[in-house]
């Protein structure tokens, strides 16, 4: 039985949180710990003794950031009533939100190895892709031959888009979504 932590310890902790999620906000995931301890105003010790490992921040914040997410810009995308404004709409939410959060960015295109916790609410984001693509398809607004499977590969070029240009993201998604539209 673990003992309910002291209430320096829960401070401690949510200052560790609070440092982190900005560390990985502005500088991604691979930020280093001694910037979050030193955020936070505790030692490296103190950090490690409540995250012994980098997932443990993974586990604890990412969760709860992707998933909510997720299923905003998926309701926003399902609102829409034309299938292709419902498409584009989750493709622009997803890398709007990548571009805002450079961490996101990086769990999203699986930049890093991540925990199986946080692969499964990414894969939250691949069943919402797949409902509005089969909603576009079907109104025979995009291409036939586009396939769930195929937003995994733009995922990854946007990210390393979003990564390396941040303002440019919006013309190189506007020239792939050109190719997949169906007039």
């Amino acid at each position: 039985m673990t003992r309910p932590l002291r209430s320096d310890a829960i401070r401690n902790r949510d200052k560790l949180l609070a440092a982190a999620s900005h560390e990985f906000t502005a500088h991604g995931l691979d930020a280093p710990l001694e910037h979050i301890a030193k955020r936070a105003g505790v030692s490296i010790g103190t950090l490690y003794n409540h995250f012994p490992t980098r997932d443990d921040f993974f586990n604890a914040l990412l969760p709860e950031r992707i998933g909510p997410a997720l299923d905003a810009i998926a309701a926003k995308a399902q609102a829409e009533d034309d299938p292709w404004r419902a498409f584009e709409t989750y493709l622009f939410g997803i890398f709007a939100l990548q571009v805002k959060d450079r961490g996101l960015n990086d769990a999203i295109a699986q930049r890093i190895t991540l925990t199986p916790e946080v692969l499964e609410v990414c894969h939250r984001g691949q069943v919402h892709a797949e409902l509005v693509i089969e909603r576009a398809k079907a109104a025979g607004r995009l291409r036939p031959d586009f396939q769930p499977s195929d937003v995994t590969p733009l995922v990854l070029a946007m990210s390393e888009v979003i990564h390396r240009d941040p303002d440019g993201w919006q013309r190189f998604l506007a020239f792939y979504l050109d190719g997949l539209r169906v007039d």
